[in-house]
């Protein structure tokens, strides 16, 4: 089997990193081997299983393993993708800011949350730096209990918004893996709906993918630009290309190119080769919503980059302030952790990676004024 085929399950359920399976109803948020789950291959949408009535992303619920009928909604997807000059260039930036909570988490919380409510959910737990954790209590609100556990570092702004929508809100000190490892703990009491382990939310991250086709008149971009702290962008964007590519709707999969902090980057310094523990300390980084050491699914974040002949690039904390401040400058008040993806654009153009006349699309992952501290802090300093 080559890198663009795949076994097509005839009845969708999970599998593990060893393969073995399990009913997609199962409530484990893991595998048995210890690694996380994903849902088995699906086919790929055609345009006309769109559902064109609907104005969100469950347009496509021909290809997402829950029911639709049964959905856990605010309205989320179809955001707007916006033509920008950019160095000379026209590029596509997808503004995930307009969903109902400012970023791109509400895809896959969306899908997540459908997915355990319709099994019965009256209490989860999730862990977060911010984005992840409002975006559960927005979808909770719906007469779910939820937990969030949240680094005490996290924007003010973002836990006021968790805290807002009604959800219980713990404050743990430590860093972001240590944040997963408590909540991880206390999943033994609470059922654990974690954006970085559950599959369902890989499954609502992915339409993401095939709105960039529709919008492009059902074709693919050349490339892809991203941020990426756990990867779930990365791998949503691998599922859905690779879904449209199994069914003959594309030809080719974009490129993939990927930005992290250069102090978190564990998935761009392993696929570029180099040992993570060689930068030394990890130092904060006001992209905060990357700043995760240990992505649980690390291998099939690399591996998608890889299938796309990608790239990654690890960003100095200089280039993400500057990103900031040149996204504001085109009126996109973008997050810093959103910035690194615009970042990492001015990387690839200037190594020509990126040519001239392709088309690229760079994915924008949460609005500025969710971590407005963080923003502060760029506009206080010097411009460089």
């Amino acid at each position: 089997m080559n890198a663009g085929q795949r076994l097509v399950a005839t009845t969708p359920g999970l599998h593990d990193r060893s393969g073995k399976r399990y009913p997609l109803d199962d409530p484990r948020w893991r595998g048995e081997d210890g690694g996380p789950l994903a849902v088995s291959a699906l086919p790929g949408l055609r345009p006309e299983q769109i559902d064109t009535t609907e104005r969100s992303l469950w347009r496509y619920h021909a290809v997402l393993p829950v029911e639709a009928a049964r959905r856990v909604s605010l309205g989320e997807g179809c955001t707007p993708m916006i033509p920008v000059d950019w160095a000379g260039q026209r590029v596509h930036f997808k503004l995930e800011w307009f969903n109902p909570t400012s970023s791109f988490k509400d895809r896959g919380v969306s899908v997540m949350m459908s997915h355990l409510v319709a099994h019965g959910a009256e209490r989860v737990l999730e862990d977060s730096s911010g984005n992840g954790g409002s975006a559960v209590a927005a979808y909770a609100a719906a007469g779910v209990h939820a937990k969030i556990i949240v680094p005490a570092a996290t924007s003010e702004s973002k836990v006021l918004q968790t805290r807002a929508y009604g959800a219980e809100v713990e404050l743990v000190g430590g860093t972001r893996d240590e944040v997963s490892d408590e909540a991880i703990r206390q999943s033994e009491q609470i059922p654990y709906a974690s954006h970085n382990w559950h599959p369902m939310f890989l499954q609502g991250t992915k339409t993401i993918a095939y709105e960039m086709w529709e919008a492009l008149g059902f074709t693919a971009p050349d490339n892809v630009v991203l941020v990426a702290g756990a990867g779930s962008n990365v791998i949503g964007c691998d599922l859905a290309f690779g879904e449209l590519l199994g069914v003959g709707q594309i030809d080719r999969r974009p490129r993939l190119f990927v930005g992290q902090p250069e102090h978190w980057a564990t998935i761009a310094d392993t696929f570029n080769g180099v040992d993570p523990a060689s930068r030394g300390e990890r130092v904060p980084t006001i992209a905060e919503g990357a700043s995760i050491a240990r992505p649980v699914r690390l291998l099939e974040a690399v591996e998608a980059i890889r299938r796309s002949h990608g790239s990654a690039y690890a960003v100095p904390e200089a280039e993400i302030h500057a990103a900031v401040r040149a996204l504001s400058a085109r009126g996109l008040y973008a997050e810093p952790t959103s910035s690194v993806a615009a970042a990492t654009l001015d990387h690839f153009l200037a190594t020509g990676d990126i040519a001239p006349g392709e088309t690229t699309v760079v994915v924008l992952t949460g609005a500025g004024l969710k971590s407005a501290e963080k923003m502060a802090a760029v506009f206080a300093g010097p411009a460089n």
